[in-house]
């Protein structure tokens, strides 16, 4: 969700008014008359529009555009993730409740990355298919309860204790997203890692280790 100022129409209708004042009131047949007239608008559309400003307003994001990869199991992955994203923000309109509203942006923000970052590697699609499969789908359906149950004018105990069941498993939702985007990283992890030890023991074979001085380090890198 992003928040917008919506201008108030007030100064529209007090410029207007000056107008319709001004033709009924004033000479209206110079250059000049004009001229003062459109002064004091703008200089009355400038002080109302100080004190009617407008309201903040919350709107919906923009869809993603869809554009197709040419890999027909990337395309299917990539829509499904963007309704899944689009149903989100939905129910984020629907429930009020603070920490569930961040908690659904971080699933918004997290689910996004990971779709993004699977679009940009193609052959990771498989270490996302038990989140597609379940744990997503799984995540709508709790929060889509919730926002029902939420939304009736009367909680009984059912009700209450299943809010707080879904409440309480949010953040166990939360760290299992991380997790995934995470794991989607492993290889560029595992090769950082055989990077850094091949660079640390060249260092140390050049015996440009701590013990040398950083004049030499600095010249074994340029």
């Amino acid at each position: 969700m992003a928040r917008i100022r919506k201008k108030s129409v007030v100064p529209v209708y007090t410029v207007a008014a000056i107008w319709i004042l001004w033709a009924t009131c004033m000479p209206m047949y110079k250059i000049s008359h004009f001229v003062w007239v459109a002064i004091w608008s703008f200089l009355v559309y400038k002080v109302s529009g100080f004190f009617w400003r407008g309201k903040w307003v919350e709107v919906a994001d923009p869809e993603p555009v869809f554009e197709s990869t040419g890999n027909i199991e990337l395309d299917d992955l990539i829509q499904q993730g963007n309704s899944a994203i689009k149903e989100m923000r939905q129910l984020n309109v629907r429930i009020h409740d603070k920490k569930i509203s961040n908690q659904i942006n971080q699933l918004e923000k997290l689910s996004d990355s990971i779709f993004s970052h699977v679009r940009k590697n193609p052959g990771k699609i498989s270490q996302i298919r038990k989140f597609m499969s379940y744990y997503l789908p799984t995540t709508l359906k709790l929060l889509n309860t919730y926002a029902e149950l939420a939304e009736q004018s009367v909680r009984g105990q059912n009700i209450t204790a299943t809010m707080n069941k879904i409440e309480s498993m949010m953040d166990t939702i939360v760290v299992a997203f991380e997790k995934q985007l995470d794991s989607l990283f492993g290889a560029e992890a595992l090769d950082i890692s055989t990077d850094i030890t091949v660079l640390e023991n060249m260092l140390h074979r050049e015996g440009l280790t701590s013990e040398q001085s950083s004049s030499d380090i600095k010249q074994f890198m340029k």
